[in-house]
């Protein structure tokens, strides 16, 4: 019973960074940047969200095939 639970936590904090990455995204254009066509590195806080989202969703992959193997 725990697996679940964590997916559920998992997915709702995924849907939040996703959403923080477009926001930041859509952000840009308010400040002076364009938002297409150059490469733009990510830096700060913008970095940490992104990898964060990254190991979530590999961690929630993860615990999604274990759960159909062995659950």
């Amino acid at each position: 019973m725990l697996i679940p639970i964590l997916q559920i936590i998992i997915a709702l904090v995924l849907v939040v960074l996703i959403l923080l990455q477009e926001r930041s995204a859509g952000l840009s254009g308010i400040f002076g940047g364009e938002g297409g066509g150059f490469y733009q590195t990510r830096r700060g806080l913008e970095k940490v969200i992104f990898y964060s989202t990254i190991v979530l969703t590999i961690i929630f992959v993860a615990l999604a095939i274990y759960q159909l193997i062995y659950g």
